[in-house]
């Protein structure tokens, strides 16, 4: 019998947690199988540091509030493992997978994660060691190949959606309105900035501007112009890694070498303002895009246990170096199928909106809502305390 070790990395979602109680909960029914459920403590790190924490010592309370519980709970990181796969931490994260007697492992995470699970994946069949190492899909960015859509990003294109529409009908009620520019999460795709175009007509944003596009700073002060003559406000909605020509020399940038983004939309509203005379207005979601519960699709959250399942079932049946992937048989009524994709096809690449599912920069296509509008039905009922949304809380005794 072997036990398993599940690893969160990246970005949280507001369902990674999720994928992680589908996972637990199918470990549990197969106690001939699997031992020990550990998890590792801040991503890979954990198991470079032999820090895991015995999950079958939490509270089966506690376990249930995964469900709703936001942010990452075993930790995470953005560690970027060598590229050399004979690097010696490799030794030291094989030598305590040995030591616990790990068979299966789980990682859950984005692109940049999936790299970590790769190579995982390789060192492991080149060492001989027998672990199963599977990848759980998971980015609001929604930029992961070789799946039609991720773990986390219904949810946040549900909160980019229902924040936009509360903001626009607040920038409706004033005499002299502003420019509201919204900066939406997606530093190479727009996918969670595009979602706000489900919105109705009165609330959706005037005009959108996705990284997948060129931005045009003399085009963007016109169209503004032209939105405020028309309308005497404006919503605009733009993705934080859009390409405009500032100065980020002394941007900070994170273990896989990506520059922290963010201040656009302060950027953009200054300019409007210098150049236009405008009245604006700059809203950042930043964070809050990933970490609310109140929108949570009730089609993510339940995708996300059957993924936590079918990842723990896939590795018992011999799969390794493979993540779950989704494919999309029907769009109404909403139906897909679950898959597995060779990690290799998924390392480090990216998933883009698509021209088809472009119209213009004031609106996406039916193509783009047919494929957003099923991702995002349904809710879940949150467990309250003194008016607080309860959120898991962790024992977290250490393996020895």
């Amino acid at each position: 019998m072997k036990n398993m070790v599940y690893i969160q990395s990246g970005g949280p979602t507001s369902v990674i947690n999720t994928s992680l109680y589908g996972a637990i909960k199918e470990a549990r029914r197969h106690p001939d199988e699997i031992g020990n459920i550990y998890g590792s403590v801040h991503g890979v790190e954990g198991l470079i540091d032999d820090e895991l924490i015995d999950i079958n010592q939490e509270d089966d309370e506690q376990i249930e509030l995964l469900l709703q519980t936001p942010g990452s709970i075993l930790g995470t990181t953005r560690r970027k493992l060598p590229k050399d796969i004979h690097d010696p931490v490799y030794s030291q994260i094989m030598s305590n997978i040995t030591k616990h007697n790990i068979g299966y492992v789980f990682v859950n995470g984005g692109n940049d994660t999936m790299d970590t699970c790769y190579k995982l994946s390789l060192i492991a069949k080149e060492l001989g060691v027998d672990v199963k190492v599977i990848g759980v899909p998971k980015t609001i960015d929604n930029d992961l190949a070789c799946t039609d859509h991720s773990l986390g990003f219904p949810s946040a294109a549900k909160y980019v959606m229902n924040t936009i529409n509360a903001l626009a009908k607040d920038a409706q009620c004033f005499k002299v309105g502003k420019i509201h520019i919204i900066e939406i999460m997606g530093r190479n795709a727009g996918w969670l900035t595009a979602a706000a175009d489900l919105l109705p007509e009165d609330t959706r944003p005037h005009l959108f501007y996705l990284p997948e596009n060129n931005f045009d700073m003399a085009q963007f002060i016109e169209d503004v112009r032209n939105v405020y003559r028309e309308h005497g406000y404006g919503i605009i909605a733009i993705s934080e890694g859009i390409n405009i020509q500032r100065d980020n020399a002394n941007a900070r940038v994170d273990g896989f070498g990506h520059a922290q983004l963010g201040g656009a939309a302060t950027y953009l509203c200054d300019l409007v303002e210098q150049r236009l005379g405008l009245p604006t207005r700059s809203v950042e979601f930043s964070l809050l895009q990933r970490a609310c519960p109140v929108f949570t699709s009730k089609v993510d959250q339940e995708e996300a246990i059957k993924t936590g399942e079918l990842a723990v079932q896939k590795a018992l049946e011999g799969n390794t170096g493979v993540m779950i992937t989704f494919r999309r048989v029907s769009s109404n009524p909403y139906q897909i199928e679950y898959s597995l994709a060779d990690l290799s096809n998924i390392a480090n690449a990216e998933a883009r909106v698509p021209a088809h599912f472009q119209k213009d920069k004031t609106r996406m296509s039916d193509d783009f809502r047919n494929y957003l509008r099923p991702l995002v039905q349904g809710e879940i009922n949150l467990k309250y305390k003194d008016g607080l949304a309860q959120v898991a809380k962790f024992k977290y005794v250490r393996v020895r």
